[in-house]
């Protein structure tokens, strides 16, 4: 492999400057250019600011920083990068400029020169159709703080030379991240597998089974995850988040599985990004976001004598045992007692069809959510109908909430909210890894470092039972008739012969 010695770096924005930040602090000497000559300087300026910060806080030695400041040198026109070895563009999204950039550069630096796009979105085979030496064209996709996200995608387009991905993997490691690699597809890894979260949160939400708040809470107190899709999108930045749900969805050419809300459309025309804008999802006061009081779970005035439905076996032993845990009569009959409060334990289905299917009365149903662990979740989702009366709902609310763990009380869905956010993470990946994008570790690590997610998706679909997953996104799409959740085959071919959904 080429040895990388002298890397250019085009755009001084928050992505270049991140770039050029962990370049120095290897060892690299960059090459910084951008064409405003101020954003150039102020680049460079920022960079001590945040190596002298560094150095006060111990986490870099006075001399490394000097060090790395010494490695920066501020280009002020094209030609400056002629003795690159590596050139990152990091320059506004957009096909024509990028494509304009790489045809001049190609005219300033050396034959053997890697030319590379941190483009999150834009296809690295586009972009090098303008080249005279495709081959040397890659991708190199880097997430925001630069700094702090360790994973960088790297992007093989279509006439790249493998070998100027094995470049920029081993670069990558030199610069202490972590690479994963994919193949030319909308989204590449991160950005196509981000899909599931929040087009799903949007789904929810559409569809009146409960509001924003409730969504992110239990996205992280039942499912485990740091943030749920509206907290993600505020602190992203919705008028960016749509724009790439609205560019992939394109990209897959109207791809079910990524199709946008409009409650995204509408949010961005009233200027709702989020917190830069100071109200999104959530209203912001002092750059905190204001989440509105949950009230308590009804108090449990007498004991409860419950029936669950033996229709699901795994949901029935999982809804059992926590029952009796918080002391209600569980009724072991066959068919449910006049007064007995029903619980329905469904995977993918809701708990209409529950009633409609196992004969329930619906006055008196209620669905519990049991794909999550009740052991480690510190919070329930409960289900209801819409001929659910209020004092068996409220009943179920109490039982289910009298040892303090929160408890959320949704309209009918078919797949609740975890099972439905969860299934299509994992589907989605799946599909990944069946298109061959990406391998499986690499799509898991992309996503664990990329996204925050409590484990790679994958993973994810193995600890919760890639069976339960399959079926859960089976009954969805039986229930709902919508082929945004029909199953992966490799979701579906693992399931079968009983392989990790990690294993290729």
């Amino acid at each position: 492999m080429k040895t990388i010695k002298t890397v250019g770096v085009a755009g001084a924005g928050a992505m270049g400057r991140g770039i050029a930040q962990i370049a120095a602090q290897a060892g690299l000497r960059v090459r910084l250019f951008d064409t405003n000559i101020q954003a150039t300087a102020a680049a460079r300026d920022a960079l001590a600011t945040t190596w002298a910060t560094l150095v006060a806080k111990a986490k870099l030695t006075q001399d490394q920083a000097d060090a790395a400041l010494a490695n920066i040198h501020p280009a002020q026109e094209l030609a400056a990068l002629a003795d690159c070895d590596l050139v990152i563009e990091a320059i506004i999204e957009r096909l024509d400029v990028k494509q304009k950039f790489f045809a001049e550069l190609e005219k300033v630096v050396s034959s053997d020169c890697y030319l590379v796009s941190n483009t999150s979105s834009l296809s690295i085979t586009s972009i090098a159709a303008v080249c005279a030496r495709p081959e040397r064209v890659a991708g190199y996709h880097f997430f925001n703080p630069v700094p702090l996200m360790k994973v960088v995608e790297v992007i093989d387009g279509l006439r790249s030379d493998p070998a100027v991905g094995d470049a920029l993997m081993a670069l990558t490691v030199r610069m202490g991240h972590t690479p994963v690699r994919a193949k030319d597809m909308p989204g590449f890894i991160v950005n196509h597998a981000g899909r599931g979260m929040n087009t799903e949160g949007l789904r929810i939400v559409q569809e009146s089974v409960t509001g924003f708040q409730t969504v992110d809470a239990i996205m992280r107190e039942q499912a485990g995850f740091k943030m749920g899709p509206f907290e993600l999108m505020d602190l992203t930045g919705l008028d960016v988040s749509h724009a790439v749900m609205e560019s992939i969805y394109q990209q897959f050419y109207d791809e079910p599985r990524f199709r946008p809300s409009p409650i995204g459309t509408v949010r961005v025309a009233g200027g709702l990004y989020g917190r830069k804008t100071q109200g999104g999802f959530y209203a912001y006061a002092d750059g905190q976001k204001q989440v509105a009081h949950e009230p308590a779970a009804p108090a449990l005035s007498h004991p409860c004598k419950v029936w669950v439905s033996p229709a699901h076996a795994l949901g029935h032993a999982r809804a059992t045992q926590l029952l009796k845990r918080l002391g209600a009569m569980i009724q072991t009959g066959t068919k449910p007692g006049p007064e007995d409060l029903l619980i329905a334990t469904p995977f993918g289905l809701d708990v209409s069809t529950c009633v409609a299917e196992q004969g329930l009365d619906a006055s008196r149903t209620v669905g519990l959510d049991t794909l999550h662990d009740f052991e480690l979740s510190k919070r329930r989702t409960l289900m209801v109908s819409p001929a659910t009366q209020p004092q068996w709902r409220d009943l179920a609310h109490a039982l289910l909430g009298s040892d303090n763990i929160r408890v959320s009380v949704v309209q009918d869905s078919a797949g609740f909210v975890a099972q439905r956010v969860v299934a299509m993470i994992v589907n989605i990946a799946c599909d990944i890894a069946q298109q061959s994008i990406a391998t499986p570790g690499d799509i898991d690590r992309a996503v664990n470092l990329g996204l925050g997610y409590p484990q790679g998706p994958l993973t994810i679909g193995d600890a919760l039972g890639a069976e339960n997953i399959l079926e859960i996104l089976r009954n969805m799409q039986r229930v709902t008739g919508d082929p945004r959740y029909r199953p992966s085959l490799w979701l579906q071919r693992r399931v079968q012969l009983g392989r990790s959904l990690t294993t290729a």
